[in-house]
């Protein structure tokens, strides 16, 4: 047998074979006919895969299956459907899909990416430790105050002058992270602590460009394939040895009675628990839960309130109304807290509005179907990648007036009082939804409000040339970079 006859032949079966994987599932929701091996990608916007979903479902509905490679992946669409399926079914669907990005570089540890018991143990864990320090307390709120002053002294020192706040925001966001988990913060002239905010927001655009989502697709060809994804790897290495070295001093450190931060919490459960044989408090998913805090905790709050940044520039009218809002509640000089929020109706919509508009994670982080799923009737096999489809919750048409405006009026009342969406899950909901949540939106409130009691910002271009379409659009929408000018007021 020639070597041109054995190529159609392996073909004929690879096609025979995707066709009956796909005939053996028949119950499956609907969806559009997929290719052998490439499944559907030929057909999706590399660009912006979320807009391909939303058209997708016109046709098929609001649960529907697409191929991704030959992954079956189920897209829920809609407020209705993504409630039913995380909060209604929260059980069935808490699932975490085994991202290959994600999984190379934590080893398959850490609370972020796991599941079964390993996953309730480390998320138990790291909610109740952070509550104990404070997240979302009292005593968080004057750490990320004392941040706020830190940053906007940073800020004073160009005068004026145009600059890009890209890693001023990370290093003062990363910096009540470092708190919780490391006990310590560091200083903006630190050049590692500099490095690590630049690998952390090379992770997040690597994901989000075509060449991540084809990574995650194909690891098994693209990890023999020269590209950029290699130096992303190696970068890793250099996050995991800064946290290695601080768990190390921390060993060095540590009192049983006196738990400092995180990982000395952790540290102690380690010694608690170091007979276990299957325990899950080990050093791998020590290291692996610090990076997960480190990491999220870090891009996913400073993207945000560089996107507000944008958005503010973009609409002055919106900046002065927060201003003067501002001015006429708290004034100039008193630090802003989360009991602010009550009489700072206007401001507290804008930051809600700004988290709906940016629409950070359009896909969510994808589920996965750890059983047979029994879902509206249909069946989804276990081994299924399932995409909560957050872009389809927070630009529905049902749920807000104007889904592709920037619009503050979605949270406020015919009273202008500040007033609560359902549909607004920019935090995701369920079993999944974010840990730091509260911390979150504390930091977005305190810093956002800070900035705009002593700077008022603008651009050398104007209003107009600021676009507040993504830079990168997959994993993440990832806002544009731009110089502005913070004018002390």
């Amino acid at each position: 047998m020639d070597l041109y006859t054995s190529v159609i032949l392996g073909a004929l079966v690879l096609v025979l074979f995707w066709i009956f994987s796909v005939k053996s599932n028949c119950n499956l929701p609907p969806g559009p006919l997929a290719f052998p091996i490439v499944g559907n990608l030929p057909f999706m916007d590399k660009n912006a895969p979320y807009k391909s979903i939303m058209e997708l479902s016109k046709t098929y509905g609001p649960v529907m299956t697409v191929y991704l490679g030959w992954k079956r992946t189920v897209f829920l669409v809609g407020y209705d459907t993504v409630k039913e399926a995380l909060v209604e079914q929260g059980e069935d669907f808490y699932g975490r899909a085994p991202v290959h990005f994600l999984s190379k570089v934590t080893r398959g540890y850490g609370v972020g990416i796991s599941n079964g018991e390993r996953w309730r143990q480390l998320r138990r864990f790291t909610l109740t430790t952070l509550r104990d320090f404070g997240m979302g307390r009292k005593p968080m709120e004057s750490w990320i105050q004392e941040e706020s002053k830190h940053m906007i002294a940073r800020i004073n020192t160009f005068n004026g002058k145009p600059f890009d706040p890209t890693f001023i925001l990370s290093q003062t966001v990363s910096n009540v992270i470092c708190s919780l988990v490391f006990g310590e913060r560091f200083l903006c002239e630190d050049q590692q602590f500099l490095r690590l905010m630049q690998i952390l927001n090379g992770f997040i655009k690597f994901n989000s460009s075509p060449y991540g989502q084809l990574y995650n697709i194909f690891p098994w060809l693209m990890d023999r394939l020269p590209g950029p994804h290699h130096a992303v790897f190696a970068s890793t290495e250099e996050v995991r040895a800064f946290i290695k070295k601080k768990i190390e001093e921390h060993i060095k450190t540590l009192d049983l009675n006196s738990p400092r931060d995180f990982i000395d919490c952790f540290l102690i459960r380690m010694d608690q628990e170091k007979d276990k044989p299957n325990g899950e408090f080990h050093f791998e998913n020590l290291w692996s839960t610090v990076l997960n805090l480190f990491g999220a905790g870090t891009e996913t709050t400073s993207s945000t309130i560089r996107y507000a940044l944008n958005v503010l520039i973009k609409y002055p009218n919106i900046q002065k109304r927060m201003q003067e809002e501002i001015d006429n509640v708290i004034g100039q000089d008193h630090s802003p807290n989360m009991e602010d929020r009550k009489c700072l109706p206007f401001s507290n919509a804008v930051i809600h509005e700004v988290q709906r508009f940016l629409d950070l994670v359009p896909f969510s982080l994808p589920h996965y179907a750890l059983k047979d799923i029994t879902f509206r009737g249909y069946k989804i096999p276990k081994d299924t990648i399932i995409f909560p489809v957050l872009h389809s919750v927070l630009k529905e048409e049902k749920q807000w007036a104007t889904p592709f405006n920037f619009n503050p009026e979605h949270f406020l009342d015919h009273n202008s009082n500040f007033k609560k969406n359902p549909a607004f899950m920019a935090f995701s909901a369920g079993k999944r939804a974010c840990v730091g949540e509260s911390l979150a939106r504390m930091e977005l409130f305190v810093f956002i409000v800070s900035l705009l009691q002593h700077f008022t910002l603008s651009c050398s271009g104007g209003p107009d040339s600021i676009n507040l379409t993504p830079e990168t659009s997959g994993f993440g929408n990832v806002p544009r970079r731009y110089e502005i000018i913070a004018s002390p007021r």
